[in-house]
């Protein structure tokens, strides 16, 4: 097992040094085409035919379905948007098995159509008309230049399975009790539903932050800081962003004579271990799955302390 997670590491370390990403373009029921990074993806399988419902579930939750003798809730993606929902049960339809912040879900999706890979560089936030989409956070285009739009699944997940913001009270007690709360983090972050969690966090913990929605302004900021290399105690970035990702924003970070000893915690939805082997190539101090606010905090805790220590 350890050898093959070297591997896909190995087959795909260089998409990592060169700010590029390689995706799964594939079809809702709009006939519109979409894209979610592989590294999220373990299979694309037909939609089994038993799909065993969930009571009290959100309505475009589907039910569970099987894969490799676990149950995999299985989410319409369609619906979600207010599209036609998919129609499984009389049609061919396919299942994207994923994994998200270390849980494995299925989106119900028409049909895959191919891989492509893209630089960051040429994926962009949406503008207009279309940033006004709520769950829409980047668009790139095909090589017959077709729209690929990629969605804010993140988002989608919080809104449909929920989550707590709230860490608990032993956690606050124990950064109350050191001197922590002195602290200043800076966090990036394209996805606004974990920007909400991750500054939830920090005021939880009383912590002051400054955040950035772009790896690309962030490091043009910081570049432009000369002298102020304690600003910040750690910062937080996610991976996956339009114009650079958190691989290449590390990289490059750590090649700066200034903030080459500045802790840096990656911060993605992409919890498969690829990604932490990943982070350690590129010089990321650590890494984390995203939309775990106890785990996040203990983690803040934890680095702020050792920080401290060997200060």
């Amino acid at each position: 097992m350890k050898d093959d997670i070297l591997l896909e590491a190995d087959q795909r370390t260089n998409l990592a040094f060169s700010n590029q990403m390689e995706m799964l373009v594939f079809y809702l029921t709009d006939n519109q085409m979409y894209g979610i990074n592989v590294f999220k993806i373990i299979e694309v399988i037909e939609c089994p035919p038993t799909v065993t419902k969930i009571p009290n579930s959100h309505s475009s939750v589907k039910g569970t379905i099987d894969f490799r003798g676990k149950a995999v809730t299985t989410i319409d993606i369609s619906e979600f948007l207010d599209m036609p929902p998919q129609d499984y049960k009389n049609s061919l339809s396919y299942v994207i098995v994923c994994e998200y912040n270390n849980n494995i879900q299925g989106l119900l999706i028409t049909n895959p159509d191919k891989l492509i890979t893209r630089s960051w560089d040429d994926i962009k936030s949406p503008s207009g008309m279309l940033s006004d989409s709520g769950y829409l956070t980047a668009i790139a285009y095909t090589d017959e230049n077709e729209m690929i739009q990629i969605l804010d699944i993140e988002k989608m997940l919080i809104e449909i399975l929920g989550l707590d913001v709230e860490i608990s009270k032993e956690l606050i007690n124990e950064v109350k009790t050191s001197s922590a709360s002195s602290n200043h983090v800076l966090f990036i972050d394209d996805s606004k539903a974990a920007r909400v969690v991750i500054q939830s966090v920090l005021d939880q913990l009383e912590f002051t932050y400054e955040s950035f929605e772009s790896a690309s302004e962030a490091i043009l900021s910081l570049e432009s800081r000369t002298g102020m290399k304690d600003e910040f105690c750690m910062i937080i970035c996610d991976i996956e962003m339009p114009g650079m990702d958190g691989f290449t924003f590390t990289r490059r970070l750590k090649q700066n004579p200034i903030y080459k000893d500045t802790f840096v915690l990656l911060h993605s939805s992409m919890s498969n271990p690829t990604n932490r082997i990943k982070a350690e190539q590129v010089g990321a101090d650590d890494f984390i799955a995203k939309f775990q606010p106890d785990l996040l905090a203990k983690k803040i805790i934890d680095i702020v302390g050792k920080t401290k220590g060997s200060g």
